[in-house]
């Protein structure tokens, strides 16, 4: 995700920061510095947030670990203002499986809570919960109806919340999963409706919520039908298999040809069938705009790039281009290019295929 800033490894997985999240963490302790009219007090509010991101981190590690399980690698794990994201390279494909990996994460959170309130219980050091603000109370206990608040906010049955996808889950049982992503997506929205109904007359936060659950529920409900419609279906029938490549020692001029004579955007550097980069169209006019002397493909191309076999399924494909943040993946067999693989003509796939059913 653009603007996120790798911050450590947890469990084999990448843990990443997304630059606003830093607002999140400012905002905490400019209120906790108003409470105290101190400095201490805001180091206070700013040990309190990091520690419940801790916990939105522990959550999204639930999911992760759960996944695992299943065969299903983690990308990565992105801290957000907004909380947590466990990004899954597909989605589990047995509804018991995405009802597990969807419980994990509110489990840990009731985990925490309730080993928190056993200390403070032992200790005697419980309060009620109505004598707390976000800035006053016992640190631990704050902690804990933090929480509290996260199982009973994540399981609330709409996307993107866990609560969306334990009712696809359970829906998915009796029946086909876009169909169950359908319903489940429905009942998301309604849900918005009736927060932003509320917002209007009693809570103005409720209206932002109602907007980030609609949102996310339609969001599910168009991926679920994608998924759907490209489901099972190897990369080989929709790849591109008429394009052109470069060479690492051509020069920029014969890449500016080939963008001209056709409508192909992105070039495999290969040798022999190899892949040794890709050529964007940004990278080339970047290149074209420096005005090197004796300009080459070498000198432009990316030296890193994300491919995909012939034999992996669409969805792993659209998964990836929508990751690498990429316009082109290079499909390979046997390490030897083979075809190209584009939005652009995943789409059309998408289209010639829902004529042929219509």
């Amino acid at each position: 995700m653009k603007w996120s800033i790798r911050i450590g490894r947890l469990a084999g997985i990448d843990l990443y920061m997304h630059v606003t999240f830093l607002l999140l963490v400012g905002w905490v302790a400019f209120l906790y510095w108003r409470q105290g009219q101190s400095i201490g007090s805001a180091v206070i509010g700013v040990i309190f947030i990091l520690t419940v991101f801790l916990c939105v981190i522990l959550h999204e590690l639930g999911h992760a670990l759960t996944a695992r399980r299943y065969g299903i690698k983690t990308r990565d794990i992105i801290l957000l203002p907004i909380g947590g994201v466990a990004r899954l390279e597909r989605l589990p494909t047995q509804p018991l499986q995405e009802l597990w990996v969807a419980l994990a994460g509110p489990a840990v959170n009731i985990v925490i809570a309730a080993g928190l309130f056993t200390f403070l219980k032992l200790t005697a050091s419980l309060e009620p919960l109505q004598t707390m603000t976000l800035t006053t109370g016992p640190f631990l206990e704050r902690i804990m109806a933090i929480n509290i608040f996260l199982v009973a906010f994540n399981m609330i049955p709409a996307f993107p919340m866990d609560g969306g996808r334990v009712l696809r889950a359970l829906l998915a049982t009796r029946t086909e999963y876009s169909r169950a992503t359908q319903i489940a997506a429905s009942i998301g929205q309604g849900i918005a409706v009736l927060f932003g109904m509320i917002g209007l007359f009693f809570n103005p936060l409720l209206l932002f919520i109602a907007f980030f659950v609609w949102i996310g529920a339609a969001q599910e409900a168009s991926l679920a039908q994608m998924q759907s419609a490209i489901g099972g279906i190897p990369v080989k029938q929709a790849m591109l298999t008429d394009f052109k490549t470069l060479k690492s020692n051509d020069t920029l001029e014969r890449a500016v040809e080939l963008t001209l004579a056709g409508s192909q955007k992105d070039f495999p550097v290969a040798d022999n069938g190899h892949i040794e980069g890709i050529l964007t169209q940004t990278d080339l006019l970047k290149a074209l705009a420096a005005r090197d002397q004796y300009p080459t493909v070498s000198s432009a191309m990316q030296n890193e790039f994300v491919t995909v076999e012939s034999l992996e399924m669409l969805e792993t494909a659209f998964a990836r281009l929508k990751d690498c943040n990429c316009h082109t993946l290079p499909v390979t067999l046997n390490g030897k290019l083979v075809g190209l693989m584009t939005m652009d003509n995943l789409g059309e796939y998408m289209r010639i295929q829902a004529a042929l059913k219509s």
